[in-house]
C-alpha cells in the first residue's frame, strides 16, 4: 500500500480514511547542541537514539568545555516522529554531531525533503559542516540557534553573517527543550521545503 491509497476501503456510503503523508525531515548540527533533546521533546513515540558513553578518549578528541555534564553522545542517529495533523507526519532523523561519523549523513539524510541545522553561539563553528553539507545537497534548510539558559552570544545578524547563509534561509532562536519551540522550528523548515518544491 502507497501513503495515499486509503488505509480503511469505503463502503457504500462510506469515506475512505487515508493514513498521514509520511515526510522525513533532517535534525543536523555539531557536537552537544541539543540535538537529541529536540528529537526527545518532540516525538509522540518514545523516541530511539543511539547514545554512547563518552570515554575518555572522546572527551580528549570532542570540546566539553561548554557541555561539561554531557555523559553520552550520539554515535549512529536519533529518530522520532510526530504527526502535525491527520494528513501529515514528521519522522525525524538526528545525525551525528562529530565531522567523523559524517560517512554515515548520505545514508541518514536519503530521501529528507528538508533539514534543521541546530547552533550554539558559542561555538559556531561547530555547525560549518551540516551548513555546507545542506547547501551542497541543494536541501532546503533553516538554522536554529538553540537558546542555551536563555542566553545568545551573538545576535541573528552576526549568525547569519558568520554562517554565510543567504536571506532565503531562515534563522531562527529556538529552546530544543520546549516541544512547541521544536515544532514551531520545523514547520519553518516545512515551509521551506514546500517553497522550494513550488519553485
Amino acid at each position: 500500500m502507497t501513503p495515499t491509497e486509503p488505509l480503511v476501503r469505503a463502503s457504500a456510503g462510506q469515506t475512505a480514511v487515508r493514513p498521514p503523508l509520511p515526510v522525513k525531515l533532517v535534525i543536523a548540527g555539531g557536537f552537544g547542541v541539543g540535538k537529541t533533546t529536540a528529537v526527545g521533546s518532540i516525538s509522540e513515540i518514545e523516541p530511539l537514539t543511539t547514545e554512547a558513553a563518552i570515554t575518555e578518549v572522546a572527551a580528549g578528541v570532542d570540546d566539553l568545555s561548554h557541555t561539561p555534564r554531557k555523559t553520552t553522545t550520539t554515535v549512529a542517529m536519533d529518530f522520532g516522529c510526530i504527526t502535525i495533523d491527520p494528513t501529515l507526519k514528521l519522522y525525524l532523523f538526528g545525525t551525528p554531531g562529530q565531522e567523523r561519523f559524517g560517512f554515515m549523513w548520505d545514508d541518514i539524510v536519503e530521501g529528507a525533503i528538508g533539514g534543521l541545522v541546530i547552533v550554539d553561539t558559542r561555538r559556531l563553528d561547530d555547525c560549518y559542516a551540516a551548513v555546507d553539507y545542506f547547501e551542497h545537497k541543494r536541501i532546503p534548510f533553516a538554522v536554529a540557534v538553540n537558546a542555551f539558559d536563555g542566553q545568545l552570544a551573538h545576535t541573528l545578524d552576526e549568525v547569519r553573517w558568520a554562517l554565510d547563509v543567504s536571506d532565503g534561509v531562515p534563522l531562527l532562536v529556538f529552546d530544543a527543550r520546549e516541544r512547541g519551540s521544536v515544532r514551531d522550528a520545523l514547520l519553518v523548515v516545512l515551509e521551506q521545503a514546500l517553497a522550494r518544491s513550488e519553485g
